[in-house]
Order: C-alpha cells, then sequence, then structure tokens
C-alpha cells in the first residue's frame, strides 16, 4: 500500500527533526570542547605568565641591595671627585640632579614596556579567532 503525501511528509520532517536534534547536540557539544580549550589555554598561559614574572622578580631581588650599594659609593665618589671645581653642595647637587633624569627615563622605559606587554594574548587570539568563525554565515543549500 502507497504512503499518502502527508504520511510521507510526517516522515520527512521527524526525519529532519532527528537530523536537526543530531545537529544541534553536535554543535553543542563542540561549542563545549571550544570553551574547555579556551579555558585550558588562558590557565596554561596565566600560570606561564607568572612563573616567567615570578623568576625575574626573585632575580631583581637578589641584585637590587648589590646595585644600591655600588651605586651609593659611585655617587659619593663623583660628588668627591666634582667637589675640587663645584665645592660639595654643587658636585652633590649635580650628582644629584643626574640621578633624578636618569630615574625619570629609567621609570619611563620600564612603564612603556609595561603597557607594551600584552597579558594572555595568545588566548585572546584564539578567542577572537573562535568568535570570528562562529559569526560567519553558513552557506544556503548544505
Amino acid at each position: 500500500m502507497r504512503a499518502t503525501t502527508g504520511e510521507q511528509m510526517g516522515a520527512g520532517s521527524e526525519q529532519t527533526d532527528r537530523g536537526l536534534a543530531t545537529l544541534v547536540g553536535r554543535l553543542t557539544e563542540g561549542l563545549t570542547r571550544l570553551v574547555t580549550q579556551h579555558l585550558t589555554l588562558a590557565r596554561a598561559e596565566i600560570m606561564e605568565d607568572a612563573r616567567v614574572v615570578g623568576a625575574d622578580l626573585a632575580l631583581i631581588a637578589v641584585f637590587v641591595p648589590f646595585v644600591l650599594v655600588g651605586y651609593g659609593f659611585v655617587c659619593a665618589g663623583l660628588a668627591v671627585a666634582l667637589a675640587r671645581w663645584l665645592g660639595l653642595a654643587g658636585a652633590l647637587a649635580l650628582v644629584g640632579a643626574l640621578n633624578l633624569v636618569g630615574g625619570a627615563v629609567g621609570v619611563q622605559r620600564a612603564v612603556a614596556r609595561l603597557k607594551a606587554h600584552q597579558v594572555m594574548a595568545d588566548t585572546t587570539n584564539e578567542l577572537t579567532r573562535s568568535v570570528t568563525a562562529l559569526s560567519q554565515e553558513v552557506p544556503r543549500g548544505r
């Protein structure tokens, strides 16, 4: 016995619904996996950034006292040498001014480097790529 057009449409509709449900399920799975991968990447990148920054800070903490003591002796020696021509007050003022200028330039460069460093750049790039890919229109007829 041959099925009527209404029965055929009902069967096709069920297949379409099952196919659509399968596609939605796969899409949900894919999105879940994508979000999980982004979170894993972000966690790994944060840990790596923290490790690098921690190691650099530890090195700085170890060597700063030596730098400060040596720097103090160099400044005192320079002031004593300049005192012959400028007097002690003039020599100390000149050495102090040079320190202020050098320190200001150093701080400005350090701040510029901090501003230029992008934390979690890889994660941001991957997330941007994913959002772009997900927001593109799917061509009809597929």
